[in-house]
């Protein structure tokens, strides 16, 4: 059965999808309607509407004054559940993978785009090394080898009572300790994988529209097509039987004659087989770091007391294994990129499967290797191989200096001068990941030596125990002497400000026409006060780019000085000067505790967002910014919500134009406005042609932009102006996040950005405004009168809306809610509940 429905006088049926952005809202907040009905999706990531519109594209007579209004509600993939604020944990993790998106734009130049790569997965795969190695420190050096092999620390500590040398029990050997301890950093990397898995799940595993399809031309820039034309996969090929149903997409994707924007690649929004790749090897190198640590130790007792027995052979035979294993990891992260320009259903399980299996069964053997009885087997010192740290600082800060190197090179043709430190942001933001690692990871072993030490001082040799690395107390002591360089440049910003609104204060009263009597001095001040500090986002790439510098420098001071003095900073400088002995103490005990109070500070805030939900959601912004990238660099960093949002639009759009024929405006604020961007990217050409884009408050440019150049930079904003049918952007002097997007009018297409508005929207008391208009920076656009206005202009300018036939599908229970996404959308999967 099918039937005609007449169009409005407006052009017909019109819908405005609403995207909200960081920090989420409510579907009836955004409806401003408390009786809402989510017509599609699950609590995770849904569709609404105003219970009144559910069948709205029956009675299109109903809306010819403006569109139907719908809100995507997605808050809840980044702060809806409490546990994810444990994510903060993994906050490296996650900046390692922000720098893979960093690259400079470049055209051609595909052997560096891919080196890039390279080496920023390389730098990822230290940092789960790190992180293995500082939990090895913890769990086999300070507790199994130096407090239980003290009998005056393991007296204090009656959990480690079997373990105590002392006592001489089966567990006293210090290979018994050492294998059994080793749990702790084996669980920690089983967890991890675990987490990865469980989270790709949940959050990513989103095919895009799928449909029939036609290969494009190779793109130069692009590196991923050699890799994918050697394992192709056909697109739109249903994988296994959990392939879901799917609505009818557009026949053809794009011009095969033009290469399409990274964004728009129908692979773009799906690396299964590339996360799977990496977890694998990332959970291989934790494994194969826990046996490091224990092949080490057995061996120095080998070499000393059992040279060229079968235990030294053994070892040895081990220690080969766990290097064979070492460099197939290294092949594996260095092999094969994204695949982008197909959507690749294969996956190597076979590689993802044996390998993480091969290297705990090493482990297993190596630990049961080094639980062999060894008579005569004392713990003394530190744990052998402790310049693990040494050589993982000194590793990361030469993938760092290489990957600013080839930075530099991919940036230098055609350098857009607004790019983030001239195309060194990402470098930059690899070493803040290096060390955020180090001051976590540092963090937790200084805290544990300290409570293990009782009054003493870890490595002043003073304690009950010898300590961490020395190494670590170093890194700890640059920490002041990094907040003291960074005093200047904050003074300067803080000084740079008041000056800027101080000279703002013209510019609004002439913005406001304020003149004579209209006049109010602190009115003015304080609206240029907010101009300014808005600016402050744009100084943000400095101080950045300060803080990396510092970090790489201090960071390869902090080694030099512990292989040179083989002492902490404390007694390295005994003997000298008294105003530098003096410094280098307060330097070591300040960044000691300095150290440990940033880690557990991190834990504060996860335990409060876990039981605090307004704090919940204010650290899930964190997430909205960070997490929106593809897990492309390292597999353990919190997983990409965007790759359920964005195929989430993607379908919506598609199907309600491609049933309604009507046309379609997306409406994104902030972060939404991102999500729209790239979900407008994966559309069709024909649904391109029916489909709007509004962007308000939107980081698009300021942000994404100059942070994110390859894939948002200014010919990409361009392209995307070229091929949407029309787009809009509003802003604020004002908001700190959005600003203009910088696209000008080409082609008889108007400009992006729309005049920007003034805010408050007047400046004193009127008539019609008389109480004092709030400053609304960077909330609350639709109260503005521009945007009504912004909204009808490109509803006009789009298509009038085409004859539409209603395929009639029978509801499954019956609901509202489900008989009209039958009719005018996605089909049978949503549960037609009020949330409202």
């Amino acid at each position: 059965m099918s039937s005609a429905t007449p169009d409005s006088k407006n052009g017909g049926a019109a819908l405005e999808l609403l995207v909200h952005g960081v920090g989420g809202t409510t579907a009836a907040d955004m409806l401003d309607d408390p009786r809402t009905v989510r017509i599609t999706g699950d609590k995770t990531a849904a569709m609404h509407r105003r219970r009144d519109d559910v069948d709205a594209e029956d009675h299109p007579e109903r809306h010819a004054d403006g569109p139907i209004p719908e809100a995507y509600c997605w808050s809840n993939l980044t702060s809806g559940n409490g546990a994810r604020a444990l994510w903060l944990l993994l906050l490296p993790f996650m900046v390692a993978n922000l720098a893979h998106w960093m690259r400079p734009s470049t055209e051609g130049r595909a052997g560096l785009v891919r080196l890039y790569g390279v080496l920023v997965r390389l730098v990822a795969l230290t940092l789960t090394v790190l992180l293995t190695a500082a939990v090895c420190e913890v769990a086999l050096d300070l507790t199994a080898w130096q407090c239980a092999g003290s009998g005056a620390c393991a007296a204090q500590r009656s959990w480690l009572g079997f373990l105590s040398a002392e006592r001489g029990g089966w567990w006293s050997e210090p290979g018994r300790r050492l294998a059994l301890a080793a749990l702790a950093p084996t669980a920690l990397v089983g967890l991890l994988w675990y987490l990865s898995n469980r989270t790709w799940s949940a959050y990513e595993a989103q095919r895009p529209p799928l449909g029939p399809t036609v290969d494009e031309p190779a793109d130069p820039t692009d590196p991923t097509d050699p890799a994918t034309s050697a394992s192709p996969a056909t697109p739109g090929a249903p994988s296994g039987p959990a392939a879901p149903m799917t609505p009818a997409a557009p026949p053809v994707l794009d011009t095969p004659a033009v290469p399409r924007p990274a964004l728009g690649r129908p692979g773009f929004w799906y690396g299964r087989r590339l996360v799977a790749r990496l977890r694998a090897a990332h959970t291989a190198a934790g494994f194969l770091t826990v046996a490091a640590a224990l092949a080490r130790a057995a061996a120095a007792q080998d070499h000393r007391t059992a040279h060229g027995t079968t235990r030294e052979i053994l070892g040895w035979a081990l220690q080969g294994g766990l290097a064979v294993l070492g460099a197939v990891v290294l092949w594996v992260i260095c092999r094969r990129g994204r695949s982008e320009r197909r959507l690749d259903l294969t996956l190597e399980r076979t590689l993802v499967s044996w390998l993480p299996a091969a290297a705990l069964l090493l482990l297993a053997l190596t630990a049961a290797h080094t639980a062999w009885a060894r008579p005569g087997w004392r713990s003394a010192g530190t744990l052998p191989g402790d310049t693990t740290f040494g050589a993982l600082t000194l590793a990361q800060g030469a993938l760092v200096v290489g990957l600013g190197v080839v930075a530099l090179l991919l940036a230098h043709p055609g350098h857009d001068p607004r790019t983030v430190l001239h195309g060194l942001g990402g470098p930059a933001v690899a070493m803040l990941a290096c060390a955020l690692g180090g001051v976590m990871t540092g963090g937790v072993a200084q805290r544990v030596a300290d409570w293990l030490d009782g009054s003493g001082t870890p490595g002043a040799g003073d304690g009950l125990i010898t300590g961490p690395p020395v190494l670590l107390s170093w890194q700890a002591s640059v920490i002041p002497v990094l907040l003291v360089l960074l005093v200047v440049p904050t003074a300067v910003l803080i000084a740079r400000t008041l000056l800027t609104a101080r000279r703002t204060r013209a510019v609004v009263e002439a913005d406001y026409g304020a003149t004579g009597r209209d006049r109010d001095r602190l009115r003015t001040a304080r609206i240029a006060a907010v101009r300014a500090g808005a600016g402050l986002t744009d100084s943000a790439p400095v101080l950045v780019g300060l803080v990396a510098g510092a970090a790489l420098l201090l960071g390869a001071a902090s080694v030099a000085g512990a292989w040179a003095s083989g002492n902490v900073p404390g007694r390295a400088f005994d003997g000298a000067q008294p105003a530098i002995a003096s410094a280098a103490t307060t330097a070591q005990a300040l960044g000691s505790w300095m150290v440990g109070f940033g880690f557990l500070l991190f834990v504060t805030l996860g335990r409060r967002a876990y039981k605090d939900q307004s704090a919940r959601r204010t650290i899930g912004i964190l997430w909205d910014v960070g997490t929106f990238w593809p897990r492309a660099a390292h597999p353990f960093a919190p997983p990409c919500y965007a790759e359920r949002a964005v195929p989430d639009l993607t379908w919506r759009m598609s199907s309600w134009t491609r049933r309604t024929g009507g046309r379609l405006v997306i409406s994104g604020h902030s972060q939404g406005s991102v999500l729209a961007a790239a979900a407008v990217w994966q559309l069709a050409p024909a649904t391109r042609s029916r489909v709007a884009l509004l962007t308000y408050g939107s980081p698009i440019e300021r942000l994404y932009g100059r942070w994110f150049p390859a894939y948002f930079g200014p010919g990409a904003l361009a392209g995307l102006h070229r091929t949407v049918h029309c787009w809009s952007n509003l802003f604020r002097a004002t908001d700190p996040i959005g600003g203009p997007v910088r696209v000008p009018a080409e082609e008889g297409r108007p400009p992006v950005d729309r005049p920007v508005l003034l805010d408050p929207v007047v400046y004193g008391r009127t008539r019609e405004h008389p109480l004092p208009e709030p400053i609304l920076g960077h909330s609350d656009y639709q109260a503005d009168p521009a945007f009504d206005a912004a909204r009808a202009a490109l509803l006009d300018r789009l298509p009038p809306s085409l004859p539409r036939r209603l395929d009639k599908v029978p509801s499954p229970q019956g609901s509202s809610g489900r008989e009209s996404l039958g009719q005018g959308g996605f089909g049978q999967g949503s549960s037609g509940k009020s949330s409202g």
